[in-house]
């Protein structure tokens, strides 16, 4: 029985090219985190401020915003696979010079910022078409599974990368982290080589690119259940999520720690992620996710209430299992309802949208929190965040019923496009 059930959670690794995926993906993510770490405590060592660390959150994530509709039309019209040895190569350029300029002892806030912009510009390209990605390496059969393996893979860079950040940061400074993540680059950009998937263009572009990215805002607004997702998803991310970029704060003057311990912290957000996404991993359909999207927004604004509450260190890390937890299984959960609804020619388009509100509202969620950390208290602004996101899930529970019967036919719509065997009891995302 264990066996079957492990075997069911991996299932998405019978796909050679995704195997190579993960491995260069996960390689690549670990430097990512290190690079996220160290690069917030740089600018907290630099500057000992709450808004300039709201400020490098804001200019690393706010071009995806701006972006996410291009590259949701990118992500339709080109080839997946040379698409992105294109954009894990900008990525790896980008970090080098974030190394060199620290190592030498020469970086400011102003390169920090420029260099986070300009990642996040490609960023903004790199959500979308990856994600579109992986349903071209493993099909629609393997796609859930595909997602939470995926989720599985950040959360567990997550652990690693702010862990190995805190130890080298503590020893020999910020600048070796910057370095490693863009050697990690190599790793993924290897794997790429040797996929055979993605090779062909997903779609024959008809019309003006603008009609292109019109069509996926089309689809998004009118189609209720993929509308609400994406709107809680908003809300978390613009009023939950930025706890992660007052971490330095807790980790400092709230809970009396370092660089150390706020690896530690990150590290234990990373864990309840990792275990969040396991659980998902094991799931074998759409059903009652839902009720899970809506019951993950409630635990994760509850959880960071209660941390913004605790001054004891180990309490506080405990704590933040719940809110990584909580964070993956509505995030995937939500990955997997839209992706399962979505027809194949519009996905680049609508997990642009999707990476617009998850990632692309967290800039200004950073910034909010940096403004209002300094009027009010870092642990006052968590506590505010946290208790829109459980008004967000009542709101979300109230729609729940309305959205049932169209999620449902959506659903059953892409699986007979697929060419999926459906029986009586179709897929229902509530119950």
């Amino acid at each position: 029985m264990m066996q079957s059930r492990l075997k069911a959670s991996l299932r998405a690794f019978r796909h050679r090219n995704y195997r190579l995926f993960f491995a260069g993906q996960l390689t690549s993510l670990v430097g990512t985190w290190m690079q996220t770490v160290a690069q917030s405590w740089l600018v907290y060592r630099l500057t000992g401020s709450a808004t300039l660390l709201g400020l490098v959150g804001f200019a690393s994530q706010f071009p995806i915003f701006l972006l996410s509709p291009v590259a949701g039309a990118v992500a339709d019209m080109y080839p997946r696979r040379r698409t992105m040895i294109v954009i894990q190569s900008l990525m790896m350029m980008l970090a080098f010079p974030l190394a060199v300029l620290t190592l030498m002892h020469r970086i400011q806030v102003s390169d920090v910022i420029v260099l986070a912009i300009l990642l996040g510009f490609v960023n903004a390209f790199d959500i979308p078409v990856r994600q579109s990605f992986v349903a071209e390496m493993v099909g629609r059969e393997d796609l859930i599974n595909a997602i939470a393996l995926n989720s599985s893979m950040m959360n567990g860079a997550r652990i690693i990368g702010p862990a190995v950040a805190g130890i080298l940061v503590s020893l020999v400074g910020e600048g070796w982290c910057f370095l490693l993540n863009g050697l990690s680059y190599l790793a993924v950009i290897i794997g790429l080589i040797f996929i055979t998937a993605g090779n062909s263009r997903p779609r024959e572009h008809q019309g003006s690119r603008i009609e292109a990215i019109l069509e996926g805002f089309h689809f998004a607004l009118k189609t209720h259940p993929v509308r609400a997702l994406l709107l809680l998803l908003g809300v978390v991310s613009l009023m939950g999520m930025p706890y992660s970029v007052l971490m330095p704060i807790f980790a400092d003057k709230i809970l009396k720690g370092g660089p150390k311990a706020l690896g530690v912290l990150m590290g234990s957000s990373g864990i309840g992620a990792l275990l969040g996404a396991a659980v998902l991993a094991g799931r074998q359909g759409v059903r009652g996710l839902g009720n899970w999207v809506m019951l993950a927004c409630a635990g994760f604004g509850t959880s960071l209430m209660l941390f913004s509450l605790s001054r004891n260190f180990w309490f506080s890390t405990l704590l933040l299992l719940p809110v990584g937890f909580s964070m993956m299984v509505q995030m995937a959960s939500s990955n997997t309802l839209i992706q399962s609804m979505v027809p194949d020619r519009l996905r680049g388009r609508v997990m642009a949208l999707y990476s617009m509100m998850f990632l692309g509202m967290a800039p200004f969620g950073a910034l909010l929190s940096g403004i209002l950390a300094n009027l009010m208290g870092a642990p006052s602004t968590v506590a505010l965040g946290g208790a829109v996101c459980i008004v967000g899930a009542v709101v979300f529970r109230s729609h729940l019923p309305k959205i049932r019967a169209e999620g449902r036919q959506l659903i059953l719509a892409q699986m007979m496009a697929a060419g999926e065997p459906t029986d009586n009891e179709a897929p229902n995302i509530t119950s």
